[in-house]
């Protein structure tokens, strides 16, 4: 086999030695424009060992950066921080091919490999918070972070270098050819940073912040965070960034911005988004508009991430709210946003229940309600496009008020 790909250096002892993900576009349905990487590490010492792996088809490439440094056959530690298969997939190939000793996990990891692969009580071992491991050289330190965003999950810190590897905390679906945080555009960490914490974590808020509460406890001098997904974080106003970022996220508390989503069938719905929008405009809140037919799911999540309001709009089909715009209701629900006040509207034909079951399900996402759905029948007259100015305003008036 060719060595095709190289590793990279981080230190003496550290190497990256993942995969760059470039044609990447979907994340069990989370769009990733900007494609992903899968970090793997290799750290040096008496007993090399590998942290976390790669998605099984990317294994070749794994293999030809680590041969770039050693022989694959000195490898005799795997630290498995996530048992998601993006980052475990390569796990039994490692095993399978080489003369791996040990395989460390949480309990939970433990459990999860076991279930993935059956590779056995005699390779897995259990380390969980609190726990350390020699490995020759090196040292590592482990903190359980369970629903971060697994049960497995953990962090792994070598202590010798200050590095955390953080398996999903801190990361961002980006493929770059960059390795470190402040090599890439600002505006895109900003962006990537936040549209993954938006569509992964945004429903673990409680957990987030109990962790970057108890952060501190663990006496961790972290020099670098190295994540899972995207680039590295290497300098101190980074590595602050990031968890401010996190900690503002998880807050989640309310701003001016408004964002208003909808989808249409002839157009009248769009009109009233629009009037909704102009309302909001003119009662001084920040506006972000989103016609799904161009706007993904999880485009509209990371835009609510720092929203204090969300209005929908939609059409009624078959008596129900209009699949799109469905599916994005959907996704919100699951990811448990809080602290949003809103509404809905929406154009109907012989039959109008979608600013119903709209309104039904705002409320059961704990989204509260401005003003009940505005609902007209066609296209809208001059009283209804007013009707949906004034819901604009009242929804401008009430993040006054909130925030």
């Amino acid at each position: 086999m060719s060595n095709a790909f190289s590793a990279f250096k981080l230190s003496d002892k550290v190497y990256w030695v993942g995969a760059i993900d470039w044609g990447l576009r979907n994340f069990h349905g989370y769009r990733t424009s900007r494609g992903s990487t899968y970090n793997a590490f290799l750290v040096l010492g008496e007993k090399v060992t590998l942290i976390d792996t790669v998605k099984p088809k990317f294994y070749d490439e794994m293999m030809s950066r680590i041969r770039t440094v050693i022989d694959p056959a000195e490898i005799k530690y795997i630290i498995s921080n996530h048992s998601e298969m993006d980052h475990s997939g390569a796990i039994p190939l490692v095993v399978k091919d080489w003369n791996i000793e040990k395989v460390f996990a949480s309990p939970k990891g433990v459990e999860a490999l076991n279930e993935h692969f059956e590779l056995g009580d005699d390779i897995l071992e259990t380390v969980k918070t609190g726990d350390t491991l020699d490995i020759g050289g090196a040292t590592f330190s482990f903190i359980e972070t369970r629903m971060l965003h697994w049960p497995d999950s953990m962090f792994a810190f070598y202590a010798e270098e200050g590095i955390l590897f953080s398996n999903d905390a801190f990361g961002m679906h980006l493929a770059t050819a960059e390795k470190y945080i402040d090599e890439v555009d600002p505006w895109i960490v900003r962006y990537e940073a936040a549209k993954y914490y938006a569509n992964i974590l945004l429903h673990l808020s409680p957990i987030v912040l109990n962790l970057l509460k108890k952060l501190p406890s663990y006496n961790l001098d972290i020099k670098m965070i190295a994540p899972d997904h995207g680039p590295i974080f290497r300098r101190p106003q980074d590595i602050q960034q990031i968890l401010n970022w996190y900690q503002e996220w998880a807050e989640q508390k309310p701003t001016q911005k408004a964002v208003v989503i909808y989808d249409t069938m002839w157009e009248s719905t769009a009109r009233m988004a629009s009037a909704v929008a102009d309302g909001l405009i003119a009662g001084g809140a920040k506006v972000e508009l989103m016609p799904l037919e161009g706007a993904h799911r999880s485009d509209v999540v990371t835009e609510l991430l720092d929203a204090g309001a969300l209005l929908v709009g939609s059409p009624t089909m078959n008596n129900q709210i209009y699949p799109t715009v469905a599916d994005v209701m959907n996704y919100i629900k699951g990811l448990k946003p809080k602290n949003l006040v809103g509404g809905s509207f929406g154009s109907h034909g012989w039959s109008g229940e979608a600013t119903k079951h709209l309104d039904a399900m705002m409320e059961e996402i704990k989204i509260e309600l401005v003003k009940p759905g505005i609902i007209h029948k066609y296209v809208p007259t001059k009283d209804a496009l007013m009707a949906c100015r004034e819901l604009g305003l009242a929804v401008a008036a009430k993040l006054k008020s909130v925030g």
